[in-house]
């Protein structure tokens, strides 16, 4: 199949170049070239989709079966896109996120059905937050698209090539060793998935034309937080002391959830339904979870060829000043 991919250098994009390869698919990706190298196999074509001189030069002379937009984030940008392709493509993918719905990550468990943000389908910027305006980049494809439209709602995505940090930062610090400061409750039951599978489920999904939507969130439950670090320990061959520390105690030190330690969860009413999205649906349809020790195996196989000076966090992870005096005090 001929397949485009509005973005495809980086983490779940890359992914579903590479799941789309694999299946001897023909695959255009379209970025500007900044933030990843193209796949060897593909066709690039360098561009910027808030350029609509760019995006005629894409469309020029060129049809695709599937479009997966993995780097949609304002409705008025996505919206362009949209148009541009239309008559172009059979089936538009765009890879949305959780966060579009307005009752996660409140108590109780949420599905497909669950209402989304209000945001008009051609809304800036500044007219709302990243789960707000993706809710609009989702009503942009299904108003705007003329053939089939997938819709891709992932959950907390983990996996090599991660370039938002949170597994990164933890394999680092672990393999580290010493004492680690390890938040909260070690038997919080998380629902994390892996990048490879969302893709091989997103493309098997375009392949056959559905028009639908799906959470892609994982298995509930599939590993708890401590097993999840002492994951991390293993794989490293790490000597780390995990010392557990409770909620309320880093709480009251303003040490910031999710990310001056990644996927820290604390039992608040705010993060209460974090780990509860159904993706019964997406199960139904044919997703298949792989292990999380794979994950977290196969994500330290590809970090460890990076040097630790040039490995990026973003913005997560604790100043190591800052956690040595947490575990003083707590002790």
């Amino acid at each position: 199949m001929r397949t485009l991919v509005i973005g495809g250098s980086v983490f779940l994009g890359r992914a579903i170049v590479e799941e789309a390869l694999r299946r001897g698919h023909e695959v255009t990706t379209f970025n500007r070239g900044r933030s990843g190298v193209d796949l060897p196999g593909v066709e690039a074509v360098r561009g910027d989709r808030e350029v609509v001189e760019d995006l005629a030069r894409l469309t020029d002379g060129r049809q695709w079966d599937i479009v997966v937009d993995v780097c949609g984030y304002v409705p008025r940008v996505v919206g362009e896109s949209v148009r541009a392709l239309n008559g172009r493509a059979a089936t538009y993918t765009f890879i949305s996120s959780i966060s579009a719905c307005s009752d996660w990550p409140e108590p109780g468990a949420v599905d497909e059905s669950a209402p989304r943000f209000e945001c008009a389908p051609d809304a800036g910027p500044e007219d709302g937050d990243y789960g707000t305006l993706k809710a609009g980049c989702e009503r942009a494809v299904e108003q705007g698209f003329e053939g089939n439209v997938l819709i891709i709602e992932p959950g907390l995505l983990l996996g090599p090539h991660e370039d938002v940090g949170r597994l990164p930062w933890w394999l680092t610090r672990i393999a580290r060793g010493g004492r680690v400061l390890a938040p909260g409750d070690p038997d919080v039951a998380m629902q994390v998935v892996d990048v490879r599978d969302i893709a091989a489920f997103t493309l098997t999904q375009a392949e056959a034309g559905v028009n639908d939507r799906f959470f892609t969130s994982g298995v509930q439950g599939n590993i708890a937080f401590g097993d999840w670090l002492a994951e991390c320990r293993a794989v490293t061959g790490s000597d780390a002391e995990f010392v557990w520390v409770k909620d309320r105690f880093l709480l009251d030190r303003e040490i910031q959830p999710w990310t001056e330690l990644p996927l820290w969860a604390p039992r608040t009413p705010e993060f209460a339904g974090l780990w509860l999205p159904s993706s019964a649906k997406a199960h139904a349809a044919g997703l298949r979870c792989r292990p999380v020790a794979e994950t977290v195996r196969d994500t330290w196989a590809w970090l460890r060829e990076i040097p630790v000076e040039e490995r990026s966090f973003g913005r997560h992870g604790i100043d190591p000043e800052k956690e040595a005096g947490i575990l003083a005090e707590w002790a």
